[in-house]
């Protein structure tokens, strides 16, 4: 399904996880009962499909809706897109920006596609190293163009708010396909990403 905002639940997933929801709640040895926890396992329910949407959403065919043939061959950059995401393993946030190059070979793309693909990916139990390659590859195999960047850098609570708890950290990734595999061209967007423009 092309990308959508998403406002409506499918009411038996919606009531499933919320009985899932009361449960664990319970176990953890909260009253259910009260006042400010009566609504929590369906508003819970609803927050973990809006979390998870990108499971009903086909990244290709959002590209492909606004693809345009066009002669620009140079470098187009599309960065600080602001991401958030759960982490596979702990179910907690991880969140940061992406930045995202890619040089046309014939067809440009709707620049708002951009990030809205990054939402797509995002919007799933990941792995930020995971979360990288998808959008490589999505961009990669659905436009051709002669080159596909990503740069992700994200914060983890995983490790801020349990485990090592290290408030600071910053996780870094990064992919390059055909002409970014050149050092000039990869310098160029690595330079221009971290700079600041007046």
């Amino acid at each position: 399904m092309p990308y959508k905002q998403f406002e409506e639940y499918n009411m038996k997933v919606t009531d499933d996880v919320k009985q899932r929801y009361l449960s664990i709640i319970e176990e953890l040895g909260e009253d259910t009962s009260r006042e400010g926890l009566v609504k929590t396992p369906e508003r819970a329910a609803k927050a973990m499909q809006f979390l998870t949407q990108g499971y009903e959403q086909d990244a290709t065919e959002i590209l492909k809706s606004a693809m345009f043939k066009e002669s620009y061959n140079e470098m187009v950059i599309v960065k600080d897109i602001e991401l958030y995401s759960l982490c596979e393993h702990h179910i907690l946030p991880f969140f940061g920006k992406a930045h995202i190059a890619y040089i046309p070979n014939g067809h440009i793309v709707g620049l708002s596609k951009i990030p809205r693909i990054v939402d797509v990916f995002a919007r799933r139990l990941q792995v930020q190293e995971r979360l990288t390659e998808q959008i490589l590859d999505c961009i990669n195999d659905t436009l051709k163009p002669q080159g596909v960047a990503v740069v992700i850098e994200a914060s983890h609570m995983c490790m801020m708010m349990r485990g090592v708890q290290k408030q600071n950290s910053v996780t870094t990734t990064s992919g390059f396909r055909g002409a970014f595999k050149n050092m000039e061209t990869r310098t160029e967007f690595l330079k221009l990403i971290s700079e600041k423009l007046s």
